[in-house]
């Protein structure tokens, strides 16, 4: 009888195939400051120090109105945020969304540049809210396909709020 002694070689083999890349990942991620980008208000980027140009940023506000100039891909305007304004400007390979207007909601995401304008190299705009309902204090109208203990229970549960 032999005795076979276990072969621990391949599990060994095994294990290194799988932490050598995990582990390449993410010493390269914590380098790589380019991947991380930082939300902040208008006013704290307008407060930071000289380390800002360094930092790739997430910006929100409310676009300016009469701020938007077009040429194509390129887009120059303004963020609004309590009165402060961050100028931006925009050079993508792909045309803002049609949502982005004037006095609709955006996000800018890029770099602060020394010239004082936000150089994005991504902008969204945040979908207006145009499902929701009214805020003007009216009950919901009744739909002629509701029959009548629907119309008295809906009428009951409206008076009730």
């Amino acid at each position: 009888m032999s005795t076979r002694k276990p072969n621990y070689t391949r599990f060994a083999v095994a294990i290194v195939l799988v932490l050598v890349p995990i582990g390449y990942l993410a010493v390269s991620g914590a380098r790589d400051k380019d991947i991380a980008s930082y939300y902040v208000t208008i006013q704290e980027l307008q407060k930071m120090d000289s380390s800002v140009y360094q930092k790739r940023l997430r910006v929100a506000g409310t676009v300016a109105e009469g701020s938007i100039k077009r040429q194509g891909t390129h887009v120059e305007f303004k963020l609004e945020e309590q009165g402060r304004l961050l100028p931006v400007v925009y050079n993508g390979t792909e045309a803002p969304p049609d949502t982005f207007k004037d006095k609709s909601q955006a996000l800018a995401e890029g770099k602060m540049g020394r010239d004082g304008v936000f150089h994005a190299q991504q902008i969204q705009a945040k979908c207006a809210s145009k499902y929701a309902p009214k805020q003007d204090g009216t009950t919901p109208a009744v739909t002629p396909g509701m029959n009548q203990a629907n119309q008295a229970q809906s009428g009951a549960s409206t008076a009730s709020m």
